[in-house]
């Protein structure tokens, strides 16, 4: 006899609820190939589990999406544009406060973008899952890998390096169609953010301050990125937008932040000019540029003196600020701008 798995079930559930509230239990038992009575033993496992709310009466049920929820599309990439999948298959599937549904489209909107015009692959797969406390968001491609790309397009053969200049903002491989916004103001409205390609992977927490770090890669072709953002945040697109001013007032993108944690390593310390002048690298494209010493607890000489002196001396007209010193590193830092 055929049985269904509730796993796979979750998949498509929320999407059908909506088309077939009065006679749900018919369209999974079509859809899966079972029996009436398998559908609506499913059926009451996923009300129990909160999948599905049910209303209605017992001969006459009606069944509506619970607080549990979740969409998985798979589309070709060419000739897609990114706005119809979300109005056609995710938002309406959703429900959310409205200022995470604006976050959320956006991130959807920016990320499958980025996979259509990019990753130069065939496919993508986009998974939307909301739970009572989260909207978490999945959109991975079957492309060459955002680090591969951006080898090619900046000759940074150091995924550390080559997200070092994604964290800043204003990184794109075709200028003429893209300022190199997206994948910074989306890593910026979430919680939590995963960012995987050429098996090499990056995340971002906004509990821990929101510093990058290196993270544990999928063993997977293209790029993935995973978003989550909390249901019941106070944070807006808006607000995320100003604060990337100069002024903390506008929407110009002026103000980004260096994450120095992602030069480092246990082998690996601050101690060099080179080093130094890759954290310079396009800051003249900002009018404020915070330096984020976070988990760095000591630095070289040679490295505060080429940032803080040399450099800060070649553009006056940014504002280089350090942030999160360890008392010697502040320190060291401020003898050499007395210099």
């Amino acid at each position: 006899m055929a049985r269904l798995d509730i796993n796979t079930l979750t998949l498509w559930i929320t999407a059908t609820a909506i088309r077939h509230p009065h006679d749900l239990a018919d369209a999974v038992a079509q859809r899966g190939g079972v029996t009436r009575r398998t559908a609506n033993k499913a059926l009451q496992r996923l009300v129990d589990l909160q999948w599905l709310a049910r209303e209605g009466t017992a001969r006459r049920p009606v069944f509506r999406p619970g607080l549990l929820r979740q969409v998985a599309q798979r589309y070709r990439l060419d000739g897609l544009e990114e706005d119809i999948p979300w109005t056609r298959d995710f938002a309406p599937c959703l429900s959310l406060p409205p200022q995470v549904q604006r976050m959320a489209q956006h991130a959807f909107c920016e990320l499958l973008n980025n996979a259509i015009d990019h990753s130069e692959g065939t496919n993508v797969a986009v998974s939307v899952r909301q739970t009572p406390t989260q909207l978490q968001l999945l959109v991975s491609d079957d492309g060459r890998g955002l680090f591969d790309k951006v080898h090619e397009a900046f000759a940074l053969d150091d995924p550390a390096l080559a997200m070092l200049e994604l964290s800043k903002g204003k990184l794109t491989s075709q200028p003429q169609r893209h300022t190199g916004r997206g994948l910074y103001f989306t890593s910026r409205i979430a919680d939590v953010f995963d960012l995987h390609a050429n098996e090499c992977a990056f995340q971002r927490r906004d509990w821990d301050g929101g510093a990058w770090q290196p993270g544990r890669a999928l063993k997977h072709r293209g790029t993935s990125v995973y978003v989550a953002i909390a249901l019941d945040t106070s944070r807006t697109l808006d607000a995320v937008m100003r604060e990337c001013s100069a002024d903390g007032q506008g929407v110009e993108f002026d103000r980004t932040v260096v994450p120095l944690r992602l030069l480092t390593s246990a082998m690996t310390s601050l101690e060099s000019r080179a080093q130094a002048r890759r954290v310079g690298a396009r800051l003249h494209e900002f009018r404020r540029a915070e330096v984020d010493f976070s988990g760095v607890s000591a630095i070289g000489h040679g490295f505060a003196d080429e940032l803080f002196r040399v450099f800060a001396s070649q553009q006056p007209e940014l504002a280089l600020v350090p942030v999160n010193m360890a008392p010697a590193v502040a320190s060291l830092v401020e003898s050499v701008r007395r210099a």
